[in-house]
């Protein structure tokens, strides 16, 4: 079993924001994966069912971004799963629009969400940067973060978040590399 976790905040307004890319993301494998989509537990609307050779179970935490380790935590203990069974799909500020990379463990960066799970079960779950952009000024990352896509970006928003629904299994199997590389090949950014 794999525990796959979209972060975001739960609730209309913040929708289309940037800080809810790893919601779209999360919904774009629960369809292209065919996943069902599960009851609401562990604080989370979830979804569940084989991607490749594995059982997963894709979880959206409904606890809002700075308590997301809340929901994470809940799953992991229930499935006794350790951190290394965990993917983490999160904005990422200090990478461009459109571009992903996938880690293992690492800091934070000051990503609340990142802080709360890294809180709960520790700092060894993979985590796949969705790409966002920085404002350029530190004083504007919470507007950012909070603020709706521009309809300029949904040309690389929607292109990435179908690319990782695409090729999840082989991040499942555990081929971080071939994963990075066929998102990239599907989005048309270089690595």
């Amino acid at each position: 079993m794999l525990l796959l976790v979209g972060l975001g905040n739960p609730g209309r307004r913040y929708a289309d924001t940037r800080h809810n890319i790893g919601f779209l993301a999360l919904d774009e494998i629960v369809r292209r994966q065919s996943l069902r989509a599960g009851r609401s537990r562990f604080h989370a609307e979830t979804a569940e069912g084989p991607i490749g050779g594995d059982k997963v179970l894709a979880l959206k935490p409904q606890t809002y971004m700075n308590r997301s380790g809340d929901s994470v935590a809940a799953a992991a203990r229930f499935f006794k799963l350790g951190p290394e069974r965990v993917i983490v799909f999160h904005d990422e500020l200090d990478l461009e629009p459109g571009k992903l990379r996938v880690k293992t463990g690492g800091g934070n960066a000051g990503h609340n969400g990142l802080k709360s799970i890294d809180q709960h079960i520790g700092n060894g779950f993979i985590r796949v940067r969705l790409g966002i952009g920085h404002p350029g000024d530190k004083s504007q990352v919470t507007n950012y973060v909070l603020s709706p896509f521009a309809k300029a970006e949904r040309q690389w928003v929607e292109p990435l978040c179908e690319a990782v629904g695409e090729e999840i299994p082989h991040l499942v199997a555990g081929d971080a590399e071939g994963f990075m590389s066929r998102v990239a090949q599907r989005t048309g950014t270089n690595r």
